[in-house]
């Protein structure tokens, strides 16, 4: 649901045919595993028990060719307190692949004719402000609305998460704030955008959001560990959620679910996953005009609810998410025999796409990835460092410390360890393990902000000198 920044931690026309129907013969658990290269297998785990013994990765994980599993295994505690151990049947919060289902839905609901994706929201939505008139369902599902996100408003995680909320009341918190661009202009990550895509499935189905899933999807794949997560429910094979801080493990944040509805309020097992993929990716579930349309590249590599990524030359459509306590990512390569990499982890700052990726290369037989480029250091004078030391806000209530000691300059995140810092020019510095690069401007006097490259550029303003 959200998105954290990397820097924290490893921390994605309508068709007018029926929907076609879902066999009632696709099994109810994932089918029989696959013969696997023993070496493979034991790779895999030596892959991810890294991860495991540097505290960056608990859960469960699955790897599938084919439709049938070649590498499952839980890794780690379900429950930290009770010394429960992970199993791969471990139910978790899935968090953002949430969106891969909610888009699904709408398809379905315009294959039967009941919206098309080129239809206004206030079609459905009869609340919409006059700037909402050019937003179309289609850029709910692409993220091209212009909509602010809910999860961005200042201190919504600190201050709002344990209150209870309907899809319109969610919808309302952003609704009569300007519009962040022109409709369709650029593509903004947006949360709120697919909880209204929630209430326009209610609106038109019927059905509360969670039946119409369970009616539609869950209950016709025989996904039975699925489903919208509602905390007081008692749900057997339930993990917790973790995180893990400056050492210690913490249980993670309360958050009502409610909020993240159907932009990442589901849960499901890697087993149920699987079964998805394969009726998914199998036209089972939409048809195949469909996905071409969900698959298709609207800007910055996303499509409706999945995303398209290369691995090593390889196509990969995916999605990962983060939710407080997990951390999920699930790739599927459509070229290469299905194969499809699941991970989902019950720590937030779980490194879930990297460990994907990783599995990922080792059975597509790729190399490993070559390392960075060593970079040629310099030393920067301590009264240049010094225009640099303060305190910037890289969003709200996420704020990056500036520090340095003799000729080395430090930085520290909210929440996070300090990590030491690079200089390769009296203005650019970089944390190489992370893929972090700083630039400060060039001048006299305190620098007023610096830009955080990481996959990329973001501005950090300074709001306190130390």
């Amino acid at each position: 649901m959200r998105i954290q920044i990397g820097i924290i931690a490893a921390l994605f026309l309508a068709a007018c045919t029926t929907t076609p129907p879902i066999e009632s013969s696709q099994p109810a658990t994932a089918v029989a595993p696959a013969p696997a290269e023993p070496t493979k297998v034991t790779d895999s785990r030596a892959i991810v028990q890294r991860f495991v013994d540097a505290n960056e990765f608990s859960g469960t994980v699955l790897v599938a060719k084919d439709g049938r599993p070649i590498f499952r295994e839980a890794f780690g505690f379900a429950n930290r307190e009770l010394n429960v151990a992970m199993t791969p049947e471990s139910v978790l919060r899935l968090g953002s692949i949430t969106k891969q289902f909610t888009a699904a839905a709408i398809m379905q609901l315009a294959q039967q004719g009941k919206l098309s994706v080129d239809d206004p929201v206030s079609k459905f939505y009869a609340a919409a402000p006059a700037a909402w008139s050019k937003i179309t369902i289609k850029h709910l599902l692409n993220h091209r609305s212009g909509i602010p996100s809910y999860t961005d408003l200042p201190g919504f995680f600190e201050t709002q998460a344990t209150v209870d909320r309907t899809p319109e009341e969610i919808v309302e918190l952003t609704r009569d704030m300007p519009l962040e661009f022109e409709p369709g202009a650029k593509f903004a990550y947006n949360n709120s955008g697919y909880v209204l895509l929630g209430y326009i499935i209610e609106k038109v189905s019927g059905q509360t959001y969670a039946d119409f899933l369970q009616q539609h999807i869950f209950a016709p794949l025989g996904m039975k560990h699925s489903g919208y997560d509602v905390s007081q429910v008692v749900l057997p094979n339930r993990a917790a959620g973790y995180g893990f801080e400056n050492g210690v493990w913490t249980n993670a944040a309360y958050l009502s679910m409610t909020l993240p509805h159907a932009a990442g309020s589901l849960y499901s097992t890697v087993d149920d996953l699987l079964i998805w993929e394969e009726a998914f990716f199998g036209g089972a579930v939409v048809s195949k005009s469909s996905l071409d349309l969900m698959f298709a590249d609207y800007g910055e590599n996303y499509g409706f609810g999945i995303g398209s990524d290369d691995v090593g030359g390889h196509r990969a459509l995916r999605h990962s998410g983060g939710i407080p306590g997990f951390s999920t990512d699930m790739v599927r390569f459509p070229d290469d025999d299905g194969l499809t990499v699941i991970v989902l982890s019950n720590l937030e700052s779980g490194r879930s796409g990297r460990i994907a990726n990783e599995l990922a290369r080792l059975w597509l037989d790729l190399p490993a990835p070559p390392p960075p480029p060593q970079l040629v250091a310099v030393e920067v004078k301590p009264e240049v460092l010094d225009r640099y030391v303060g305190v910037y806000e890289l969003m709200k209530d996420f704020n990056i410390t500036i520090t340095h000691e003799g000729s080395v300059l430090s930085a520290q995140a909210t929440g996070q360890d300090v990590f030491a810092l690079v200089a390769t020019s009296d203005t650019e510095f970089h944390f190489q393990a992370a893929g972090i690069r700083i630039v400060f401007p060039e001048g006299d006097g305190p620098a007023q902000s610096f830009i955080l490259h990481q996959g990329g550029p973001r501005e950090a303003k300074r709001i306190a000198s130390n």
